[in-house]
């Protein structure tokens, strides 16, 4: 079995986090190094986001984001969190 490509990873990534969300703009949109969370950015996702994001997570790759200081970095961008899936070997579910 091979390694999904990074890119679909990616934009996977990004369809669940317009889904979970509930956010209306288009995933291939979503840069992989773009700002997720605060006033700032472009999604603007709030605290209730990253806890329909962590259960969607959960539930597609079956990853738990326990630790605040590393879910704040974890979800910062798309970017980090493809790279932390692959460091965990959790990206079969694509």
């Amino acid at each position: 079995m091979t390694d999904p490509d990074p890119l679909d990873l990616k934009l996977a990534l990004k369809t669940l986090i317009v889904d979970a969300c509930d956010k209306a703009v288009e995933p291939a949109a979503i840069t992989d190094d773009e700002i997720l969370f605060g006033s700032g950015a472009r999604l603007a996702l709030d605290s209730l986001d990253a806890l329909q994001l962590s259960m969607a997570l959960q539930k597609k790759f079956g990853v738990r984001l326990t630790d605040s200081k590393e879910t704040r970095q974890v979800l910062a961008c798309v970017g980090n969190l493809a790279d932390w899936l692959i460091a965990r070997g959790k990206t079969g579910a694509v």
